[in-house]
């Protein structure tokens, strides 16, 4: 099983939207197909973008069931401890925390809609970085 970190914007989509490669993702970690990997911090994050109000207007989920989906997206994840702080490497201090669950947690990939936000640090720490579309693909190979 992939052990991979899931970008907010990734988990956002699979909740907006059915049809997209983030949906299948969500499907493939209920399916145990994947294995999530979270820190305390990336999944207080995961909370806050989903209760934001733009979001709540496309998936309709009250705060209830909101918090009853992560809590079950969270029996299927593995929890990361942060034992170091690699920053700063990225432009931007929200994806540090994904890129420290990656990193602690020791990854197989990192899934993001915003590859580029991650390019330099690609090489540096040999991370794979994979849009949803990518890993959903390797996943059905």
């Amino acid at each position: 099983m992939k052990r991979v970190v899931l970008d907010t914007n990734v988990l956002a989509a699979g909740y907006r939207s059915r049809t997209g490669a983030s949906f299948a993702l969500l499907e493939a970690v209920g399916a145990r197909q994947i294995r999530p990997l979270v820190t305390v911090a990336l999944f207080i994050e995961y909370e806050a973008v989903l209760k934001r109000a733009e979001h709540v207007a496309v998936h309709r989920m009250a705060s209830a069931e909101i918090d009853r989906a992560l809590a079950g997206f969270l029996t299927l994840a593995e929890a990361v401890d942060v034992h170091y702080q690699w920053r700063p490497k990225l432009s931007d201090a929200k994806d540090e925390l994904v890129l420290e669950a990656a990193l602690n947690g020791r990854a197989d990939a990192l899934v993001t809609h915003n590859v580029r936000d991650f390019d330099q640090v690609r090489k540096e720490f040999k991370l794979r970085i994979l849009r949803p579309s990518e890993l959903l693909e390797e996943l059905r190979t």
